[in-house]
């Protein structure tokens, strides 16, 4: 069965500092994450394809991940970041899509989760530049809390012409094992047929130390059900997810656990068809 990671992060702090690493929680992280340290592990846990992701809302990160995509035979795509809010963002689409690597462009993604209004999503300027995602043929994923999930849902019914991608199935309190109201407002995102789901992050939700597959599965359970194997993706969300496994093959050996009750079919469509579909991969 092929394997595509469509979540992934890389990132060297010798070009520039990653803000959000503070506090001694996040210090494992606090060193150079490169693709020559993602390869190996991918390749022994059968990864064949993968999508690298944004992590700092800085425009120049975006050009760096397509010349890394590029020089690469393992990223088949990029979700980069941005100024969605930025007249000009159709002009901008179009001069990364001229760069090296541009063709490998596709999604965009902001850090939603750190704007303090929860109904940042359905602002005018940032509706407007949805829609240019939408003329372009991009897809956008969406790191949300789960109290911004109803303008998520609210923003994805506006712009039915645009892919919405849920990262890390909504960041659900898997640590305290809260689902409600998270389960209702997941559910009514994934009533829109233009919306998936990455089955990503759900680690690092969950008790670092101490979590088990089976805290997992009622998530996976409710996203299953609510969006069907064929809008699930696999993602690792390496490598934040070293915060809570002791390898690559531990995230993707829970994820098959996981996964094991579906049929052949379904399980193609999580660990790769979904992704390839969605972001318009070619990892044939």
């Amino acid at each position: 069965m092929r394997l595509v990671d469509s979540h992934h992060h890389v990132w060297d702090l010798g070009v520039r500092d990653q803000e959000w690493l503070t506090g001694d929680a996040l210090a494992p992280l606090r060193r150079d994450f490169g693709l020559a340290d993602l390869e190996p592990e991918a390749r022994a846990a059968g990864v064949t394809a993968t999508v690298l992701v944004q992590t700092v809302t800085v425009a120049e990160e975006t050009p760096e991940f397509l010349a890394l995509a590029a020089a690469s035979d393992l990223v088949a795509g990029v979700v980069g970041w941005t100024d969605l809010t930025a007249p000009d963002i159709a002009d901008t689409l179009a001069r990364l899509r001229e760069l090296p690597g541009g063709d490998l462009l596709v999604g965009i993604r902001h850090q939603v989760q750190a704007e303090p209004n929860p109904r940042w999503l359905l602002r005018p300027d940032v509706l407007r530049g949805l829609a240019a995602l939408a003329r372009a043929g991009l897809a956008y994923d969406l790191v949300v809390l789960p109290h911004q999930l109803p303008a998520a849902t609210r923003a994805a019914a506006l712009l039915p012409g645009l892919t919405f991608v849920l990262d890390h199935l909504g960041k659900p309190a898997i640590a305290t094992h809260e689902r409600h109201p998270w389960a209702r407002d997941v559910r009514a995102l994934a009533a829109l047929p233009n919306t998936v789901c990455k089955l990503s992050g759900m680690v690092t939700e969950a008790s670092w130390d101490t979590w088990t597959t089976a805290d997992l599965r009622p998530y996976v359970d409710t996203v299953l059900d609510a969006f069907g194997p064929a809008r699930l993706m696999f993602g690792s969300d390496w490598p934040v997810c070293a915060l809570a496994v002791t390898s690559y093959a531990q995230v993707v050996d829970t994820a098959r656990e996981l996964a094991s009750g579906l049929t052949p079919s379904e399980r193609a469509e999580v660990f790769a068809g979904t992704a390839d579909r969605t972001y318009g991969l070619n990892t044939e």
